[in-house]
């Protein structure tokens, strides 16, 4: 195996732990409410492994979870259909809106399922989704272009 993979993997492991226990130490340890989604571990395989990938650019890591965690929301809240219908129609309607206003990030794909399972209410959006976001492109931006100098976001 070359050098350069394994440093690589075993950066975006490192990165991935400092974040995601940043995030569990902020739910679990202070009063402040969820910092943590499933689908934020998906984002640290694409943030830092893949940096230069279009997909983990900022606003496509912040609006594509927003964007879809927003339609998980309204589907809760507007569409009385049962489950089998409700989380296919929104996973759906939220992929092509990421694709339509050009901010796709593949981890935010499962957000409308995570949301409507959970029957989450607006607040949801705010913790975790907007502030959990924040925080994960602090420490991508703190690791791409400060410790290993790269040109992030592109």
């Amino acid at each position: 195996m070359k050098k350069e993979i394994l440093v690589k993997s075993f950066i975006a492991g490192l990165f991935s732990v400092i974040t995601i226990a940043a995030l569990s130490l902020l739910t679990y340890k202070t009063q402040y409410g969820i910092f943590l989604v499933a689908s934020f571990g998906s984002s640290m395989v694409v943030l830092f492994g893949y940096p230069e990938s279009p997909f983990a650019q900022p606003k496509n890591i912040f609006f594509g979870h927003l964007l879809t965690s927003l339609v998980g929301v309204l589907f809760v809240n507007f569409i009385p259909l049962p489950l089998y219908v409700t989380i296919p129609l929104a996973v759906g309607i939220a992929v092509g809106l990421m694709i339509l206003l050009n901010v796709p990030h593949p981890p935010a794909g499962g957000n409308p399922i995570i949301v409507i399972m959970g029957s989450v209410s607006f607040d949801f959006l705010i913790n975790p989704i907007i502030s959990g976001t924040i925080i994960i492109l602090i420490f991508g931006i703190i690791l791409n272009r400060i410790i290993l100098k790269k040109k992030y976001p592109i």
